[in-house]
């Protein structure tokens, strides 16, 4: 039976890195500094718009496919799968995996394209369609999954907390189809879902239920916005709770892991779970106090930091954990 391994990865954030000393003066904002460095991890962080940068999510992933195609040595023309995960999409229609298609391909072609919105578990779980897809698909050979993040598009000026925590980024992943004796490749991937959570933190307004009128612009009744307080141990419920599902359904023990990578929320709760999970922070890779938190973006992000630091090496097996706001959870098992 086919599967997928991966062959290539890139990343992309948009200029020069902005500390968090720098932050205040070009968002004209104030924030506990030490919480967001020790707590949260974050210590800097690249932001298109601060740095007058006329780019968004198509370009964002566009550039980080270019650079996963580039690394895997494939042509562009190669791909015959384009996935873009993201909650920030570059228009409400068409999808931001077809811009990224037309710039990297130029033309009409026998491909695959489309985006998935799960929010900051969108690219976990486009990650499992393309397995299922390809695994499939004899004509699909490579595929490109790319998540990506632009939510500083949707945080409203002077809101310290979503200056202080969210920025641009994304990373891509090219995979191959291969036959089951390739010691690489996907194994499986497990799913949470609450949709009874939809409205404690999101975007809602411009869809078909709260459309963009010129009062709420006028009342600032937009961007990101908390409905509801979030429950502050989630992921501490939530990871070790898909750490284990995951496990049984693939008949494996935790000590079998080589690395795990989690959403790059928290720096704390990824310590917390780490001991509580028993395993050692070098079987994780943290990229937070790079890039703040990059949504769908960080997981390929720091995956790709993990590889090319040689923290992830052939026939390790990696755990994937997103989690994001709807409430929507995934997870990747495979070996590298």
């Amino acid at each position: 039976m086919a599967k997928i391994k991966i062959i290539g990865t890139g990343m992309y954030v948009p200029g020069e890195p902005i500390s968090n000393d720098e932050l205040k003066t070009l968002a004209k904002i104030e924030f506990d500094t030490p919480k967001v460095e020790n707590k949260l991890g974050i210590k800097s962080r690249h932001i298109a718009k601060l740095r007058d940068i006329k780019e968004s999510t198509a370009d964002f992933a566009t550039e980080a496919a270019r650079a996963a195609i580039k690394d895997a040595g494939l042509e562009n023309n190669a791909i015959n799968l384009f996935i873009v995960g993201t909650d920030t999409p570059e228009h409400i229609s068409p999808a931001t995996s077809l811009l990224v298609q037309g710039r990297l391909q130029g033309a009409e072609k026998f491909v695959a394209s489309f985006d998935v919105t799960a929010s900051c578990a969108s690219f976990t779980s486009a990650y499992n369609i393309a397995a299922s897809m390809m695994a499939q698909n004899p004509s699909m050979k490579y595929g490109v999954v790319t998540g990506v993040y632009n939510m500083l598009s949707f945080v409203r000026d002077g809101d310290p907390f979503g200056y202080s925590i969210f920025a641009d980024g994304a990373g891509s992943f090219v995979f191959e189809r291969v036959e089951d004796d390739d010691p690489s490749g996907y194994i499986n991937g497990e799913f949470i879902t609450d949709g009874t959570q939809w409205d404690y933190l999101g975007v809602f307004t411009g869809g078909t239920k709260k459309p963009y009128t010129h009062k709420i612009l006028e009342e600032g009744d937009w961007g990101l916005q908390f409905l509801k307080k979030m429950p502050p141990d989630v992921n501490m419920k939530l990871w070790p709770k898909m750490l284990d599902g995951l496990l049984e359904k693939v008949k494996m023990h935790k000590e079998e892991i080589d690395h795990i990578i989690f959403t790059q929320i928290n720096l704390s709760v990824i310590k917390d779970i780490m001991a509580l999970i028993d395993f050692d922070m070098n079987k994780t890779t943290c990229i937070m106090d790079r890039y703040g938190y990059t949504g769908s973006g960080c997981i390929p992000m720091a995956m790709h930091h993990a590889i090319k630091e040689g923290r992830v090496k052939r026939g390790d097996k990696v755990m994937f954990i997103a989690s994001g706001t709807g409430l929507a959870v995934s997870s990747n098992i495979f070996v590298y």
